[in-house]
């Protein structure tokens, strides 16, 4: 699986956990960073995540997203394990972790503490609630975070069903990992600049607020507001995929001219003679109405046969796909997206390559995701703690 070396000079030391930290450190690690993740003696719980195939806690949830990082298990209580991490602080440039505050300084690894050990340290700590607020040190977990930065409620602004919802992916997770990623990159850049050590705070409260709110201030974002939250567009129920004769397909004609091409292309150009939908202003009040006649017309037409009309036509255009349809799209087998490789444990498993691609940058193979405490012994070695190997 192709990945780069650009952080190839880069060590992290990694106590996070589930999917936000984690998702943060596997593309470091994508990108070259050595990543030694630090996991109680049960491990990760997100490894028990999924059926295994073969190991207890080597679930597919823990393959995708702590491929490329080193595993070891230290007891954090032990004085073993307390010059274990001081070591292994000493010889990274990161230390990132999701430990709740009052945790993390039971364990003597607060900021100043850390920053005592390594000047010049980039300190990231992933957290629910940003530190200074009446929420800091709560609990934070997906769930938690969509129902209270609005999430919840996008569902019901669509459909009418009053009920609130969660988005069926760890979205917060997700999100607040990529904004945990470039806040390293950018404070090891500062970092670079000026040999200062960064305490960096990434929570994930204000993230997902943050992400929701770019376009869902809408017009309240004035002072008065001028209109609603919400942008309209995006919790219009009429802008939906369209059922086609053996499937689904999405349509954005959203220039204008476009839905009088879709309408030719079709062969049903007098749909526009109506005076709801026959002009600009005429469509984009009466969109509902202009969607019930393309769904009219589509149910006639193969997804095949109308991705082939509206792409000669140039109407944007695209299938419905389900998440099992991925591995056969055309497009990322032809950019070799997926490869089935082989653990030397867990044997073989499908991997999705770095979605990034930094061009004529030298690839390497992505190492697989680590067994618990594969690499204790390595890193012990390698900090001077345990002996080395004979000649």
């Amino acid at each position: 699986m192709p990945a780069t070396s650009l952080l190839s000079d880069i060590k992290i030391a990694d106590m996070t956990t589930v999917i936000f930290g984690p998702y943060c450190t596997q593309t470091l690690a994508d990108m070259g960073a050595d990543v030694v993740k630090l996991e109680p003696d049960s491990g990760d719980t997100f490894r028990n995540v999924g059926r295994s195939a073969n190991t207890r806690g080597m679930g597919p949830c823990h393959m995708t997203i702590n491929r490329g990082k080193r595993s070891v298990v230290w007891d954090m209580k032990s004085d073993e394990g307390k010059a274990a991490i001081r070591k292994l602080i000493e010889a990274s440039d990161v230390f990132i972790h999701n430990i709740r505050p009052d945790a993390v300084a039971r364990l003597g690894l607060t900021f100043e503490e850390v920053k005592a050990i390594r000047p010049d340290i980039v300190y990231v700590h992933c957290l629910g609630f940003g530190t200074e607020g009446p929420y800091a040190g709560k609990p934070a977990y997906d769930d938690l975070i969509q129902s209270l930065a609005g999430a919840c409620n996008l569902l019901p602004q669509v459909d009418g069903n009053e009920a609130p919802r969660f988005l069926p992916t760890a979205f917060a997770d997700k999100v607040s990992g990529l904004h945990a990623m470039y806040a390293t990159l950018a404070a090891l850049h500062h970092r670079a600049r000026t040999g200062e050590a960064v305490h960096v705070e990434v929570p994930m409260f204000e993230c997902i607020s943050s992400f929701l709110l770019e376009e869902h201030f809408y017009e309240a974002a004035f002072d008065p507001p001028v209109g609603p939250y919400y942008y309209q567009r995006q919790i219009d129920p009429s802008r939906q995929p369209v059922r086609t004769q053996n499937g689904w397909i999405t349509i954005a004609p959203y220039v204008d001219h476009r839905w009088v091409t879709l309408f030719d292309a079709i062969g049903q150009p007098q749909e526009l003679e109506d005076e709801r939908i026959n002009d600009y202003r005429g469509r984009f009040f009466n969109h509902d109405y202009l969607m019930s006649r393309v769904q009219a017309h589509f149910v006639n037409f193969t997804t095949e046969q109308l991705l082939d009309i509206l792409g000669k036509a140039d109407v944007p255009a695209a299938r419905v796909n389900d998440i099992s349809d991925l591995r056969e799209d055309p497009h990322l087998k032809a950019v070799d997206f997926f490869t089935r490789r082989e653990h030397p444990s867990e044997g073989a498993y499908w991997e999705v390559k770095p979605p990034v691609r930094f061009v004529g940058q030298a690839e390497r193979e992505i190492t697989p995701a680590p067994r618990l405490g594969q690499h204790t012994e390595d890193v012990l070695r390698e900090l001077g703690l345990a002996p080395a190997d004979d000649d």
